[in-house]
């Protein structure tokens, strides 16, 4: 979120940034002066109310001491106390006004983002190793882990639907292994603390990180039914089963304390570690890393990537967050993009960082670079990480703190995070960039000490 001080100081500029990233100024800010006006007038009639009550009150008592009459006075008081109940609660509905739509208003971005409307408009930063080229046709992830017997998509989705795969044999410890290869690589060799963070999150931690409201479409929501029978049971809010798509429907204004969602990625338990909490300048920067799988219902992707691993709903991911003061905040994300490039390096695979331009930016990101990687079965590049410095956007939202030293007042902090990587697109990386002409698959080497020293992946019976 941003600062209210600021915008209200700088709103001919915020709305020229947020023209940058093609949205609509004009529209998300056109309430804001009125509100903020009314707010502040609310407010300032309220303080001088409070210190008119205040002086009253003195006079009562100097009058009530002795022994003079001070009904006029009480009933004065009274009046004022009417007067400001109402003021408040006028105060109250313009200040959740007012953060109702600042909640809907994206992160500006740095200045050393380039300008774009769509991926189209992403910079080139640099590329590594060459795209891998074979003396055979090379064949898609999809059709080599089928024919190899480690995964198995029809079986999946005869349990969960589509967009799910079941791995099996060496497939499954192949996605085991990179992911302890990754903790591993982080923690040993880059300074993260790993965390086992829970798999489900509640709204509040979701807006911290900006996927509440706004993003509600891509997530799973999770129905607590004894809590939702006692709730919802006699209120118009009661769910109701939707006949179209038979998908779980609740209407409610707002969410509550039991609004649970599946996580998206880790950067939402992880990043709400901190949530509401200041921390001392000393504890920055904090680097964090779990594992964790992922889960997104993928709205609005109809009929994009519907083979393979790509875009699921269920993937497993390393995600790297960080805690910082917003003086070391650059560097860290250089940090942060080049630890998630290590992986990549150690692994063999080609890639490439992307700078992405205004139009291509997640809502909360200030900066975010993607890394690439290169599938030979597909012939194209694919986002495998992405990497974002987001300043004081989701600090400011989920109220995460530092104190500097010697100061007195706590300041926010700022957050970056990005995949470290993502497995499931890393599985994906290995199988196509290191398929051979049989069918078989080589093991990386640095991958090998997690596979007992199996070298290749050849076919197995499957399920």
């Amino acid at each position: 979120m941003l600062d209210l001080a600021y915008v209200r100081g700088n709103l001919p500029a915020v709305e020229a940034a947020l023209q940058r990233r093609n949205a609509d100024a004009k529209d998300l800010l056109a309430n804001f002066p009125a509100l903020d006006s009314r707010r502040r007038e609310a407010i300032t009639e309220l303080e001088a109310l409070k210190a008119r009550r205040n002086k009253l009150s003195e006079e009562i008592g100097k009058a009530k001491r002795s022994g003079i009459d001070a009904t006029e006075l009480a009933d004065e008081v009274r009046i004022l106390r009417d007067r400001m109940e109402d003021l408040q609660a006028s105060a109250d509905a313009f200040d959740a006004d007012l953060h109702s739509l600042m909640a809907a208003v994206p992160n500006l971005p740095d200045s050393s983002v380039p300008d774009g409307a769509d991926e189209h408009g992403n910079r080139l930063e640099k590329t590594w190793g060459e795209p891998t080229a074979f003396d055979f046709p090379a064949k898609p992830h999809w059709e080599l882990g089928e024919q190899l017997g480690i995964l198995d998509f029809n079986r999946a989705s005869k349990i969960a639907g589509s967009r799910f795969v079941v791995q099996v044999g060496a497939g499954a410890r192949l996605e085991r292994a990179l992911a302890s290869f990754m903790l591993d690589l982080h923690t040993r060799e880059h300074g993260y603390t790993e965390v086992l963070p829970p798999f489900m999150a509640n709204a509040a931690s979701l807006f911290g990180t900006g996927q509440l409201p706004k993003f509600e479409q891509d997530l799973f929501y999770c129905v607590d039914r004894t809590a939702f029978t006692d709730a919802y049971d006699e209120s118009e809010d009661a769910a109701e089963q939707d006949p179209g798509d038979g998908r779980l429907r609740v209407g409610r204004d707002k969410f509550n304390a039991f609004d649970h969602f599946l996580i998206p990625t880790a950067e939402v338990p992880v990043t709400n570690l901190y949530r509401d909490e200041t921390l001392d300048e000393k504890q920055l920067t904090t680097s964090l890393c779990a594992w964790t799988p992922c889960f997104r219902s993928e709205a609005g992707s109809y009929g994009r990537d519907v083979r393979g691993m790509i875009r699921q709903h269920q993937f497993q991911k390393v995600e790297l967050v960080k805690f910082t003061t917003p003086d070391k905040s650059e560097e860290e994300h250089e940090a942060l993009t080049r630890h998630a490039e290590v992986v990549l390096e150690r692994l063999g695979l080609p890639y490439r960082r992307m700078l992405l331009c205004t139009g291509d930016m997640g809502f909360a990101s200030q900066k975010t670079y993607d890394l690439e990687v290169w599938l030979p079965g597909q012939g194209l590049y694919r986002e495998i990480s992405s990497c974002s410095n987001f300043g004081s956007f989701q600090a400011r939202r989920a109220n995460i703190r530092y104190r500097p030293a010697g100061a007195k007042k706590a300041e926010f902090l700022h957050t970056l995070n990005g995949s470290g990587l993502a497995v499931g697109r890393t599985y994906v990386a290995i199988l196509e960039n290191y398929q051979q002409a049989d069918g078989s698959v080589r093991i990386p080497d640095a991958l090998q000490p997690y596979l007992h020293g199996e070298t290749v992946i050849t076919r197995q019976a499957g399920l």
